[in-house]
């Protein structure tokens, strides 16, 4: 009776490990076949491109081949590594390689969930199944928009604002769209593309998608402070969609520096002081703050100011400043050019002044008393040596 039960056990414990060692072992095995979003939501006539990966616990090296088990009815997909496409991949042990599975849906794909089985299994029978679940819903179809992303901006006059917009077609086909803008006289508005240099006066957005452009608004030299608004619109066959761009201008800066008669030129004497009165004019339509005087000399030369700054000079007002101007020691008779200039944060504003360095007259006259007495020397040498 022992015998048979002892047969018995055997046979079974036999008949176990046979079994056991027939089924294929799955990723509890030491290979796993998985991605990190195993659920997404696309749209039909969508490109996917999904990071796979296949990881080895086995303990040694191994070679995978992988495969599609199951995809829907007119949905294509392949895997892509490196560049190429291919089916089968090597995974060091205890190390993961990342494959690429590459779908596409069909443009007629209806509302609904769907699934991608996909299957990775090693050389040494090790078998791995991943599903991948996509989502499509229904586009809402409705009206459309026409947004900036910055709508308020400011600057100085003469500043080339650039509004970013977006245009989106929420139609179930493609619009062309014709851009225009409602801008104050003289001012300047142009449309381009995002990314692009190209202006348009219209523009192709598909159904169902958006278009960014770049709104480029520029006013006129002598726009006035104040606020500005600018409507833009962009209009189809079937759809008109609006916004409006605010511009605040915060001023128009212009500095004149010259002098009470525009006269840029002045004598000086090497080594001397010489004084020049500077006309400082604010021409703008704002007050201008901490105006700087500085200048640039020839080498060796002095330039210093009564006024080195003017802390507040209103708008249409005018600073008379003198600027010293003291030539180097070892100037000489000629022409010089000396740059002086006014400015702030906001402009600035440069002269150029002429320097004649002139010779003392009392040199002058010392040179031509040395020559006549050298003359007169030479002269008594020839009469009483000039017999013998």
């Amino acid at each position: 009776m022992k015998r048979r039960i002892y047969s018995i056990s055997a046979a079974f414990l036999l008949l176990f490990f046979t079994v056991l060692t027939s089924v294929p072992a799955f990723a509890a095995g030491g290979l796993e076949f998985y991605t990190d979003y195993p659920g997404v939501s696309v749209k039909a006539g969508d490109s996917q491109s999904i990071s796979m990966y296949v990881s080895n616990t086995s303990g040694s090296g191994l070679d995978a081949d992988l495969s599609i088990v199951s995809i829907p009815e007119g949905w294509e997909g392949y895997f892509s590594g490196n560049g190429s496409q291919v089916s089968r991949v090597h995974v060091e042990n205890g190390a993961e390689s990342t494959v690429t599975f590459n779908l596409e849906i069909p443009e007629d794909a209806g509302e609904g969930s769907y699934t991608v089985q996909l299957q990775a299994v090693s050389d040494t029978g090790l078998t791995d199944v991943t599903d991948l679940v996509f989502s499509i819903q229904e586009v809402q179809y409705g009206q459309g928009s026409f947004e900036a992303e910055y709508p308020e901006q400011e600057g100085a006059s003469g500043t080339a604002f650039s509004f970013s917009t977006t245009l989106v077609n929420n139609g179930a086909a493609d619009q062309s769209y014709s851009l225009a803008a409602q801008a104050p006289a003289g001012w300047q508005v142009s449309f381009q593309p995002s990314g692009e240099s190209t202006q348009v006066a219209s523009i192709e957005v598909a159904a169902a998608s958006s278009q960014g452009l770049t709104v480029s608004v520029t006013p006129p030299e002598n726009v006035e402070a104040g606020e500005y608004t600018i409507p833009v619109s962009a209009a189809s066959a079937s759809d008109t969609l609006e916004t409006e761009l605010a511009v605040t201008i915060t001023g128009t800066y212009a500095l004149d520096l010259s002098t009470p008669s525009g006269l840029l030129s002045f004598d000086a004497h090497a080594n001397k002081e010489s004084d020049v009165t500077l006309s400082i004019t604010n021409n703008s339509n704002v007050d201008l703050q901490n105006i700087t005087l500085t200048s640039s000399a020839p080498s060796g030369w002095t330039v210093t100011f009564d006024e080195s700054s003017i802390d507040v000079l209103e708008a249409g007002a005018t600073r008379e400043i003198t600027a010293h101007v003291t030539p180097g020691d070892s100037a000489m008779t000629g022409d010089y050019v000396t740059t002086m200039t006014a400015g702030c944060s906001e402009v600035s504003d440069t002269a150029e002044f002429r320097v004649s360095v002139k010779t003392d007259t009392i040199w002058g006259i010392v040179a031509i008393l040395i020559i006549l007495a050298l003359i007169a020397g030479v002269s008594a040498v020839f009469k009483k040596y000039g017999r013998r």
